[in-house]
Formats: C-alpha cells, sequence, structure tokens
C-alpha cells in the first residue's frame, strides 16, 4: 500500500499466491485530516469475472481482533458501523488489477494494520499480505517550512520587481535632474512620454502589491 499527498509508503512486498499476485507497501505514514490512499494492486492468471471479491479489514495495535472495513463484488460496499463509516472510499478498478481505497479525515486512532485480501476464483490466495498505517499530527517543522517556500515564491519575486523599477525610476530623476542644470527643457511630446512611463511604473509597483495580498489571502485560507 501506499498514501497519496503528502504522505507515502515506507518499504514494499511482493506477495505470490496460487495465480495472484499481490503488491503492497508495507507501512504507510499519513498525516491528521489529510486523505490518505491504501494502494493494493494485483495480478491474476483468470480473466476477472463477477465473481471477483476484495475485502479489507483493520486490526487495531496490541489486538488480536480484525474488522472488516470494506467490501466489493461487482460494486462497493463500505463499512457502515464503526470507526470508518463514511469514511471509506473505492479508488481501484479491478480491470486494471487495482484493489486500492482511501481513508477519509483520518486521525491517529486509525493506526493499526490494514490487509486487502482479493479473490478471483477459479484463483485463490493462502496469504494476505498486511500493512501497517501510522497516522501522526504534522509537526511544527513541516509547517514552518511551507511558511518560507511561500515567502520564497511570492515575495522575493515580487521584491525584484520593485526594486528593478526603483532603480529605473532613480536613474530617471538623475538624468533629469542634470538635464536641468544643463538648462534642457523638454518639447511637449517628451514630457507626454515621461508621464506615460512614470504612471505604467506606478501601476507595475500596485499589480506586484495586489499579487502578494491575493496568494497571501489563498495561503490563509488553505491553513
Amino acid at each position: 500500500m501506499q498514501q497519496s499527498g503528502a504522505a507515502g509508503g515506507r518499504g514494499c512486498a511482493l506477495f505470490p499466491l496460487l495465480g495472484v499476485l499481490f503488491f503492497q507497501d508495507a507501512h504507510v505514514r499519513g498525516y491528521v485530516g489529510e486523505k490518505i490512499k491504501l494502494k493494493c494492486t494485483f495480478k491474476s492468471t483468470s480473466d476477472v469475472t463477477d465473481k471477483l471479491t476484495i475485502d479489507w479489514t483493520y486490526r487495531p495495535p496490541s489486538s488480536s481482533r480484525t474488522v472488516s472495513i470494506f467490501h466489493y463484488q461487482s460494486f462497493q460496499y463500505p463499512t457502515t458501523a464503526g470507526t470508518f463509516r463514511d469514511r471509506i472510499s473505492w479508488v481501484g478498478n479491478v480491470y486494471k488489477g487495482d484493489a486500492s481505497i482511501s481513508i477519509s479525515n483520518p486521525t491517529i486512532k486509525d493506526n493499526g494494520t490494514f490487509s486487502c485480501a482479493v479473490k478471483n476464483p477459479p484463483d485463490v490466495h493462502h496469504n494476505i499480505p498486511m500493512t501497517e498505517l501510522t497516522v501522526t499530527e504534522r509537526g511544527f517543522g513541516t509547517m514552518l517550512s511551507s511558511v518560507a517556500l511561500l515567502s520564497i515564491l511570492v515575495f522575493v519575486p515580487s521584491a525584484v520587481v520593485v526594486a528593478l523599477l526603483l532603480v529605473r525610476m532613480g536613474r530617471k530623476a538623475a538624468g533629469l535632474k542634470k538635464r536641468s542644470r544643463s538648462g534642457y527643457k523638454k518639447s511637449s511630446i517628451e514630457v507626454s512620454d515621461d508621464t506615460d512611463q512614470e504612471e505604467e511604473d506606478a501601476c507595475m509597483v500596485r499589480l506586484c502589491i495586489r499579487c502578494a495580498e491575493c496568494l497571501d489571502s489563498d495561503y490563509e485560507e488553505t491553513y
């Protein structure tokens, strides 16, 4: 199995069965509140029929009791009771050898062992692979790195643009000062061009500031 998004599986194993080959990760790590994909793929020597069944079970830590959380036979039947009620979704495709599911709004209480069993008569299995799921809170360091990355992507480009505009405006001001000392007078066309350029530069500065504010607003809504 493996997890999508920020979390991912650690280590994997191939389980040769009688006519069926499983592929699952031995360990999956996820974060509280972030959807986790538990991946289970298989290969069968027989064609897929409506007799194919898939069963996912869950066993809590330090317990020998397993509970059924998902069943498939031509249609998906997620559990309607227990802590996984309304949180298990089918994301697989049996015709592509995919028996994966996902868990919405995971919590630390979801830690434990998940097993995926596929039967495709006459192919059957004699060994069920297992995956250990570990759900944790996102650490402060992870959140801090996200903030730093956002700052780099948003503020650095804006600062560069503003700096370039300031340098350009400074050079223009120095040129104007030099011309005024020498008694040079601009024509009406040159005055109009300078006014248009100043307005364009000011618009660019306001645009950069506005973009930074919008991105910062999006970031706050995300978190």
